[in-house]
């Protein structure tokens, strides 16, 4: 029998504490736009959407209102969009539940990009005991993927997300269960001032596509105390994201939380001040992961990973320079500068490599750290690689370090190391 190693209980990050209890609570003195009131039936069958945009119309135009989903009833939404700017402290109250179109060819060709799009919003919230269903099976089999692609003649890539923000600041979103979008479930895009508290994504492992929460051109972001479970990354963090805190979140399954891919077609992207602590991922397929596009160019800096509890994992710890999505990607030279990456209490089970540092040959990675870093295969039927690969990485390790490979992993930096990381990343990033 294999010995398995003994983690002293008080070095393990707790897992995503339970969910917190919900108290529905708005301003008594606020004003309720029920979609009862506005036509809606509920009953899961009938097309609400119209009911759902006269609330929201109204309630627009009111400090304080509040646009109820009330519970014990099915609304059945097609793909809209809920538009401000609004007046302040509007909420959308979802305690029933939302369903999308469960047929992709009732989605029309407008909708395709998103189900629910809120575009322009400032200080407001969605909160509630309810959930959104994107009802999203119809997408992920090849036979959704054929009537769509003949229909409209458009990228079978392009599945609707559930919620999307566009161009919104000031935002909450708490309590509610997003589960099963055609793609990802809930995206933010040039938004910023985001706080995700208490929620619940689900879609099955092999439902592809389906990131939980996906952040592009969004800055000042806090995502916390929440579940995640779907067919990708649980939370993906894109180009021009800035100070994102992301904390006690429980993820699997799932690709982990990732970086990137960045850098994509040449393009620039920059990324910076991110922290991703206390986190818990199960048999999922990485654990912390930032992986960028061959030829890019631009900068990931300031990135922290701490008290990251792995449990089956296949890569606990990834830096892939070399990023493809398919069988075969040309070589290019320039990339995307990774420096100042911290990993610190990295602990649990892998299943195929400890960790991957695979750094692009002509820009390094520097001032990498691996602190505490504590690593065990699986199981007794292990058979995967039990050494870390290292390529062209910069930075100091620190003990503990299990597998002792990871000891040997980074090299000793000089000037001339840092000066190539700087001259790439300076001239496509903000300082």
């Amino acid at each position: 029998m294999a010995t398995m190693l003994q983690i002293p209980a008080e070095n393990i990050p707790a897992p995503a504490p339970a969910p917190l209890p919900y108290h529905g609570s708005y301003p008594a003195r606020s004003i309720i736009f029920d979609v009862l009131s506005f036509g809606a039936k509920g009953d899961g069958v009938s097309d609400d959407s119209k009911a759902l945009l006269a609330a929201w119309k109204a309630a627009c135009k009111v400090s304080g209102a509040v646009v109820e989903i009330p519970a014990k009833f099915e609304f059945l939404i097609k793909p809209i969009t809920l538009q401000g700017p609004c007046m302040p402290h509007l909420v959308l109250e979802i305690d029933g539940i939302l369903l999308a179109p469960p047929q992709a060819g009732a989605w029309p060709k407008s909708g395709l990009f998103q189900w629910l799009n809120f575009k322009w919003v400032h200080d407001f919230t969605i909160q509630g005991t309810g959930k959104l269903d994107g009802q999203g099976s119809a997408w992920w089999g090849p036979s959704g993927v054929y009537y769509i692609q003949k229909r409209f003649k458009h990228n079978p890539d392009m599945k609707p997300t559930a919620l999307r923000f566009y161009d919104s600041h000031n935002v909450t979103v708490r309590d509610i269960k997003i589960m099963n979008s055609p793609q990802c479930h809930l995206k933010f895009d040039s938004s910023s001032g985001i706080e995700v508290n208490n929620i619940t994504i689900n879609s099955p492992e092999s439902s592809p596509n389906t990131d939980g929460i996906h952040l592009q051109n969004t800055k000042d972001v806090e995502i916390q105390h929440s579940n995640i479970g779907c067919g990708d990354d649980c939370v993906s963090i894109q180009t021009g994201c800035s100070n994102i805190h992301v904390h006690h979140i429980s993820c699997g399954p799932g690709h982990g939380i990732s970086l990137g891919g960045l850098g994509k077609d040449k393009s620039a992207a920059c990324v910076s001040d991110i922290v991703v602590e206390k986190i818990s991922l199960q048999n999922t397929l990485s654990g912390v992961r930032i992986k960028t596009w061959q030829g890019g160019v631009g900068s990931v800096k300031n990135v922290t990973f701490s008290n990251i509890e792995v449990s089956d994992v296949k890569y606990p710890v990834i830096i892939d320079q070399f990023y493809c999505d398919k069988k075969i990607c040309k070589n290019q030279t320039d990339a995307v500068a990774i420096s100042g990456v911290k990993y610190d209490r990295i602990i649990g089970s892998y299943s195929v490599q400890p960790l991957h540092l695979a750094c692009s040959n002509d820009v390094p990675c520097t001032d990498v750290d691996l602190i505490d870093i504590q690593l065990k295969p699986s199981s007794d039927g292990f058979r995967g690689f039990r050494q870390a690969l290292c390529w062209n990485s910069y930075g100091k390790s620190q003990a503990p370090l299990l597998p002792s490979s990871i000891d040997y992993c980074l090299r000793s930096e000089s000037g001339s190391v840092k000066r190539i990381a700087r001259s790439h990343a300076e001239h496509s990033c903000p300082s």
